[in-house]
């Protein structure tokens, strides 16, 4: 004997396949090979035929020469597995793998439950069941994806859920009702139909003294049972209503535990059930992992605060996590949920989370100092120099926690909150982990695994729209999920109708814990009036999103009042801030807080929208001047008490804000048709349309603009009326619907000559001359254009006249009449340049460049074009720089130059296909064909 004690070798299957040998992972190759020994592992002690353990590792699908395969792969896990104990023979029909007692945890865990079934007294199976489900560390058999592994799993599952509900029976007669009732809420909310399940929580709930909730659970419980079964609960169930009813003498509440012998204390195992199924979250486990593995236990404490909204999956996160790393804390795991966001109000206070944490670690009450601070202070000495989890759930603030946290350099702490404790971040160094939606696949994945994947498949556009509707918000998910699991027969697309159509009334219930708007409400609860208030009314908000400065209005607050409220939504998960600092809501939230818009006053609320309607307005116009600071204004009036406008630094700048608010500034015109603020509805069409027509933003004109005339019908104003008919006639012919377009155009012309206003009538004409050219009459074009210069030139203005002249020369050279074209275009650019209008400029460059082209002048057309597309590309009118381009491309390509030709109708080519113009695009795309074969061909020896 050489004195030497045998290794301690362990082989994990409940989870990723690990073995140790006194703590050390041994290294066993590449994935299938370890799926290999997990196959043996699972039936140790057994004789495993190789074909059977081709289709258990392969499935239907095992690699050619899938024996020889086998063979290699055995031989390398025999040589890895030298030393172990644990070893593969051959034993006549198959392979046997001999390991020593208590190795493999699923025979560990089935020996001890099978002891802890065997005894009578429950403190002690209590001990070995709570032993035999921390053996539990994640999904069993995770090597493997096949049929065998599938029905393994599902049968592994029901075990640790019979094993889980056993233990609960057991700790509930050993008094630990207390710890047990978050747990069994949650449980109750995954399988509301478990009726072993129902009486568990209605027990526990009875000897934490809430008799009322524990009937509620009851009723709760029979009607889901009526309604999805159509059957009443069972004789155990009645009987334990009836008994709590009574309050029946039998139901004697257990004492919390018996004597203690002495001894060491118990190693605490606090933590709840791993989450089965767990899915997606891998950038979060590998950042938890990164943090970990750089501190390390005995390193440095690392308290992670991870936070998001009620039901995005933090504790489902924490505990995943920490099942995972079981292992690395040897000397026991501490969960408290702190009810920071209770259904009830009611948080845990720290002084009874610190009571709890010492009952744990053997503390007798009799040496419990009566003073917080004290009790915090024996706590820090207890786990001092302990590897030990520390799992803090549903934290209300730092203060919650600071109790809570162990001074040495050895545990770790996860803590879990709607708040982002940025105290607990800056004081006490803790890394944050905001929380997020789950991926599209993520998100699929949690339907696959609690559906299956077969009835998921079955029914692909039905799921693309229940993903839509609960927007990748993990409870929303879950909750639908668990409708369509109770009802086998209600088919996806049923449920899928149902969510489109009552939106997130289909996501409430009786039971808070399933009940997405409940969730939402505990956070609500935390919040100050006025916050509550904002969070409200920034449901009703114009757009997709809303800056600091719209919010400064909606609110009626000053920016920095406005932007700690804010903030407090967004410490409370209620609001996300993206990187431009910008402010989102999360669609099912949004909805939520829809609802909450009743609790604010009508005239509280029609104000708060006047002011963001008004905020949008008044900055709009503010850009719309700096776009065209030729433009006539209008008469706006004076904008609410409250609002304050965006001011606009220059050009770029205007379009820069233009760009980003185009979706709330079309938001905000549908908020003003609803309140019926008909003079706002038609002032923003016209703060829109020199954005639109630089954009090519045609639909969205169009839109606008038939709101704007349905508003100015209600005005007693003709100028309104005038206005949306020339606009939204020359929207109708932007998108080729002619004969709407001059019937509109008509209408405004003669509502001009009715009210003697020329000018308009002046416009009018011109709006009429570009729509017939656009549909395919220059004659016509031209003689209402020459309407329009005489008018303009009567009312001396210079700048319209100058648009006047070019637009006369423009259809003069369309039907080839280029002296006259000249002269017109000539006169319009001196205009223009003497009173500054870079835009009228531009035109009268583009108008020049195509008249010298067709008259054989291409150096002096390109010319003109490249000056253009430089001033047009200035101005941020991406759809005049196509339209030059376009030009462009012909003389070069007279000039003998095909590259140029190419690259300049390429870039017109894709403008006009991101401003949706596609017979412009098809046209250039036709052009490019045929110089390009012609390149290709020789053709060209300029090429």
């Amino acid at each position: 004997m050489t004195g030497e004690s045998e290794p301690e070798v362990t082989a994990d299957v409940l989870g990723t396949l690990v073995v140790r040998v006194d703590g050390v992972p041994v290294s066993l190759g590449h994935t299938r090979q370890k799926a290999v020994l997990v196959v043996l592992l699972t039936e140790a002690g057994q004789v495993v035929p190789p074909d059977r353990l081709i289709e258990r590792v392969w499935g239907e699908r095992p690699p050619s020469r899938a024996r020889s395969v086998l063979r290699t792969y055995l031989s390398h896990l025999r040589r890895a597995l030298a030393g172990t104990g644990i070893t593969i023979t051959w034993r006549g029909t198959g392979y046997l793998v001999t390991a020593g007692p208590g190795t493999v945890d699923l025979h560990r865990f089935r020996r001890l439950l099978t002891e802890a079934r065997s005894t009578d007294d429950p403190w002690r199976a209590s001990a070995l069941a709570d032993e035999a489900l921390g053996l539990w560390r994640g999904e069993p058999l995770a090597e493997l994806d096949t049929p065998w592994a599938h029905s393994t799993r599902e049968h592994l599952r029901r075990e640790h859920a019979a094993a889980r509900a056993d233990w609960i029976d057991w700790a509930l007669t050993c008094g630990r009702h207390g710890e047990l009732v978050p747990e069994l809420l949650t449980r109750a909310t995954d399988d509301p139909l478990d009726e072993r399940l129902a009486g568990q929580l209605m027990l526990a709930l009875y000897y934490e003294g809430r008799q009322a909730d524990a009937l509620e659970h009851y009723q709760r419980t029979r009607r889901q049972l009526a309604e999805e079964l159509g059957t009443d609960p069972g004789p155990a169930l009645q009987d334990l209503h009836h008994r709590i009813l009574s309050a029946d003498s039998s139901l004697v509440i257990p004492e919390s535990r018996p004597a203690r012998e002495s001894g060491p204390a118990a190693v605490p195992r606090q933590l709840p059930a791993p989450p089965l199924p767990f899915v997606g979250r891998r950038d979060e486990l590998e950042h938890l992992d990164a943090v970990f593995t750089t501190a390390g236990p005995g390193a440095t404490v690392v308290i992670s605060a991870i936070a998001g909204a009620g039901g995005i999956g933090k504790t489902w996160l924490a505990l995943h996590w920490a099942h995972r790393h079981i292992d690395d804390f040897p000397d026991g795991q501490l969960f408290v949920d702190l009810r920071g966001f209770s259904p009830d109000g009611e948080a845990m206070n720290s002084a009874a989370a610190v009571r709890g944490f010492l009952d744990a670690l053997g503390v007798e009450p009799g040496r419990l100092p009566a003073d917080l601070h004290a009790q915090a202070a024996l706590f820090r000495s207890l786990v001092a120099g302990k590897r030990m989890l520390i799992v803090l759930d549903n934290a209300a603030d730092t203060g919650h926690v600071s109790a809570l946290l162990p001074g040495g350099r050895s545990c770790t702490v996860l803590v879990t909150s709607r708040n982002r404790l940025t105290g607990l971040v800056a004081g006490h160094g803790a890394q944050h982990f905001p929380l997020d939606l789950l991926t599209k696949g993520e998100a699929l994945a949690l339907l696959r695994s609690r559906l299956g994947a077969d009835r998921v498949d079955a029914e692909p556009e039905a799921v693309a729209d229940l993903l839509a509707s609960c927007g990748r918000f993990p409870l929303a998910l879950g909750i639908a999920a668990g409708r369509a699991r109770t009802q086998p027969a209600l088919s996806l697309a049923s449920l899928a109708a149902e969510l489109a159509e009552l939106g997130l009334g289909a996501l409430d219930s009786d039971d808070p814990g399933a009940s997405v708007p409940a969730v939402l409400s505990w956070s609500l609860r935390a919040l100050a009036p006025q916050e509550a208030t904002a969070f409200a009314l920034l449901s009703a908000a114009p757009g997709p999103d809303i800056g600091l400065p719209a919010a400064t209005s909606l609110l009626a607050l000053s920016p920095e009042q406005t932007h700690r409220t804010l903030q407090a939504l967004v410490d409370a998960s209620l609001l996300d801030r993206d990187v431009q600092g910008r402010y989102t809501m999360h669609d099912l939230i949004r909805a939520y807080a829809t609802t909450l818009t009743s609790a604010v006053p009508e005239p509280e609320r029609q104000a708060a929208l006047d002011r963001v309607v008004d905020f949008y307005l008044q900055s709009a116009v503010n850009a719309d001047r700096l776009l065209d600071p030729h433009r006539a204004p209008i008469r706006l009036g004076s904008p609410s008490s409250g609002v304050r406008p965006q001011p606009m630094a220059d050009l770029p700048d205007a379009l820069a804000w233009l760009d980003v608010h185009h979706p709330h500034l079309l938001a905000a015109q549908h908020v003003a048709a609803r309140l019926h603020r008909d003079q706002k509805v038609w002032h923003l069409a016209w703060a829109l349309s020199t954005f639109h027509g630089r954009r090519g933003h045609r639909h969205d004109k169009f839109a606008v603009w038939r709101a704007a005339l349905d508003a100015a019908g209600r005005l007693h104003d003709p100028v309104a009326r005038i206005f949306a008919h020339r606009l939204l006639g020359s929207a109708h012919a932007e998108l080729q619907r002619h004969s709407n377009a001059i019937e509109h155009l008509h209408q405004a012309l003669d509502l001009a000559q009715a009210h003697g206003d020329r000018l308009q009538q002046a416009r009018t004409y011109d709006t009429l001359a570009w729509a017939w050219a656009r549909q395919g009459d220059p004659g016509l074009a031209l003689e209402n254009s020459r309407y329009a210069l005489e008018l303009f030139r009567a009312l001396e203005q210079p700048v319209w006249e100058a648009n006047a002249l070019n637009t006369v020369g423009w259809y003069a050279a369309q039907l080839g009449d280029y002296d006259t074209a000249r002269n017109h275009c000539e006169a319009a650019l001196t205009l223009h340049r003497r009173h500054q209008d870079l835009d009228g400029e531009a035109e009268a460059l583009d108008s020049l460049g195509f008249i010298d082209h067709h008259t054989g002048r291409h150096h002096e057309a390109l010319n003109f074009y490249e000056q253009s597309v430089a001033l047009f590309r200035a101005l941020g009118n991406t759809v005049e720089v196509a339209r030059v381009l376009d030009g462009t491309g012909h003389p070069h390509l007279a000039l003998g130059r095909p590259t140029l030709a190419l690259h300049a109708w390429r870039e017109a080519m894709e403008l006009y296909r991101e401003q949706g113009r596609d017979s412009d695009a098809e046209r250039i795309q036709r052009q490019l064909d045929h110089l390009e074969n012609s390149v290709a061909a020789g053709h060209d020896s300029a090429c």
